[in-house]
């Protein structure tokens, strides 16, 4: 079955593949605008079903609140003419502030869902972390999608405080940046049928919906990016051999985009091709070196081949 958004009003259905859009920079150090917007387009056009802007790949930490505003605005306004989905990343390791930041989603059109990330830094109690998204769902206007990625957390939402969050009004799925780990099999094993997990860790999208997973949200899939559409397709339809030959072509494609600190290699292939003004990313994040572009550039070249 499909997963739908549990919330009042029309039902949602979470699947395929999302972009956690990039946030290009101008010459000036200014986001470029338009250059999200032609992106935005680009990959809607190539079958993604819609953005998530704000996200870990679009640099969140490091935009001011205004810059916040206006990256939304202009996913906005292109996930509404299309008629795409759009889920916002947001969240921070303090529960009342997430509860602002998603409070402000009110208003937004557009607006699919809001996704927050298991707190960092303060290294929570399981219970901590139910608690925080339970107390974030109430208040949230949208359905919330919980981020587990506790390579940069430091604290993995483990499978029976995520299977919790799963039958909890309002948190309508997961972005699982997991291996496939026992933690996983058993979420994808337990989880309600209106609860929808997406995978996270670009190398191992292919099985974990195979096993399950409605989709991604897929930062490597700014390249190739009718390929990416294509393997989960596949194994959302089951269609292993197909999909695995789509799952081999790119594999290296995802090594070679994270053999530097993401988003800073994307950057550089994107600028190369002339789709974003600059390369650059804000301090503390740097640009990729030309050896890293060079060889994700290779690796679109053989899986394009």
């Amino acid at each position: 079955m499909e997963a739908t958004l549990r919330h009042v009003g029309s039902p949602v259905t979470l699947r395929g593949v999302y972009i956690p859009l990039i946030t290009p920079f101008a010459s000036d150090g200014s986001v470029a605008l338009d250059a999200i917007e032609r992106l935005a387009n680009d990959y809607l056009d190539a079958g993604c079903t819609g953005l998530v802007p704000l996200g870990t790949t679009g640099e969140s930490t490091s935009l001011e609140a205004g810059e916040k505003q206006a990256v939304l605005d202009v996913c906005s306004r292109v996930c509404v003419e299309r008629g795409a989905q759009m889920i916002v990343g947001g969240g921070t390791n303090n529960t009342a502030a997430t509860i602002t930041a998603v409070e402000s989603l009110r208003d937004l059109r557009g607006a699919t869902a809001a996704m927050c990330v298991v707190p960092y830094y303060v290294r929570p109690s399981q219970g901590g972390i139910v608690a925080h998204f339970q107390e974030i769902a109430q208040r949230s206007p949208v359905p919330v999608v919980v981020y587990n990625i506790p390579s940069r957390t430091g604290r993995l939402l483990e499978a029976e405080g995520l299977l919790e969050l799963a039958r909890t009004p309002n948190v309508a799925g997961v972005k699982q940046a997991t291996p496939l780990d026992p933690d996983t099999m058993a979420v994808l094993a337990g989880a309600p049928d209106d609860f929808s997990i997406l995978g996270g860790e670009d190398p191992y999208l292919f099985p974990l919906v195979l096993l399950g997973a409605r989709g991604a949200i897929c930062a490597t899939a700014h390249v190739c990016t009718e390929r990416f559409v294509a393997m989960i397709e596949c194994a959302l339809a089951g269609k292993v051999d197909e999909g695995r030959e789509h799952h081999e072509a790119l594999a290296p494609v995802i090594a070679a985009g994270f053999s530097e600190p993401n988003p800073a290699v994307f950057k550089g292939v994107l600028h190369a091709a002339g789709r974003i003004p600059t390369p650059d990313l804000r301090l503390p994040m740097t640009p990729a070196s030309p050896g890293a572009i060079e060889g994700l550039q290779a690796a679109i070249d053989r899986a394009s081949g």
